[in-house]
């Protein structure tokens, strides 16, 4: 028999390793993990958040502001460092490490090239 409840996840194998977080509402952030809680509040350091290009015309992007330092434009993605942060657990939808994975094409879009191909 247990001794008591144990965690679903184990986040003791991410403590210093950079994650990706994404948040209800649409926010992402990556950072590195430097410690959690049982509610998977998150500290992350030498975060950064990435918010949605001008083609979704988010209401944060304009509140940011067009001329801060810490606010870099790559290809109409918008990145601003927020450094050492605590993220709510009650908000956290996905969280993912960044190290080990890696994008890879989608598979049924060619299956679907196929199809449209036969028609």
């Amino acid at each position: 028999m247990s001794k008591g409840k144990e965690n679903i996840l184990d986040l003791n194998k991410y403590i210093d390793k950079r994650i990706r977080v994404s948040f209800m509402g649409g926010r992402e952030v990556t950072g590195i993990l430097k410690g959690y809680d049982q509610l998977l509040n998150l500290v992350l350091d030498d975060t950064i958040e990435y918010l949605q290009g001008p083609d979704g015309e988010d209401p944060l992007i304009r509140i940011a502001g067009e001329n801060n330092e810490n606010e870099v434009i790559e290809n109409d993605n918008y990145k601003r460092k927020l450094g050492l942060m605590v993220a709510r657990g009650h908000s956290v939808m996905v969280f993912s490490p960044i190290d080990g994975t890696e994008e890879i094409p989608n598979p049924f879009a060619q299956q679907q090239e196929i199809e449209n191909q036969e028609i």
